[in-house]
């Protein structure tokens, strides 16, 4: 007889308070912040509880969490590399760049975007992808993502030209 999904969330309650504090202490074992293990362990139960269905036999699901911690933790890492070098690579550009354009006109503009724009600019700037990974995340070929991001940038700069500069903060400094 098929299993219900009120058994299915029950088995996955069931799994989540017998192993939760073993995938925490796991991994804070592995970062230097408790949040950021809470993160790991959030991000761990809530590809378990997708993947259930995968789930191996009770004696061996407390690797499977492992494994999956492990995926990540290599994915919480992954991003902060990326923040790092989107930091190095504001501070790299020149001041003069950042004279009359604050950090909240930025956001503004880039509001004003239609969504589509709004998301190439940010998985350009703030997830770091290259052209080629762009291309995969938006479903498109790599000379399709090259465009939108050219056309996308070009729609900001000039969202930004209509816009007055705002007294404030400087770009570099709001970004760190």
């Amino acid at each position: 007889m098929p299993r219900s999904r009120l058994d299915h969330e029950e088995d996955f309650r069931r799994l989540f308070a017998e192993h939760n504090r073993q995938v925490l202490a796991y991994a804070l074992r592995r970062c230097d912040q408790r949040v950021d293990a809470e993160d790991v362990v959030a991000g761990t139960f809530a590809v378990a509880w997708r993947r259930f269905a995968d789930a191996p036999d009770e004696e061996l699901r407390l690797a499977w969490l492992y494994a999956i911690a492990a995926r990540v933790l290599a994915n919480q890492r992954r991003s902060l590399r990326r923040l790092a070098a989107l930091r190095l690579r504001v501070r790299a550009v020149p001041v003069a760049a950042h004279e009359d354009v604050e950090l909240q006109d930025v956001v503004a503009a880039l509001k004003q975007l239609r969504r589509e724009d709004q998301e190439v600019l940010r998985l350009a700037a703030w997830e770091g992808l290259t052209n080629a990974e762009l291309a995969v995340a938006l479903g498109c070929s790599e000379n399709a993502a090259t465009i939108r991001l050219h056309r996308a940038r070009k729609r900001l700069a000039e969202q930004l030209a209509k816009e007055e500069p705002a007294a404030g903060h400087s770009v570099v400094g709001d970004i760190e």
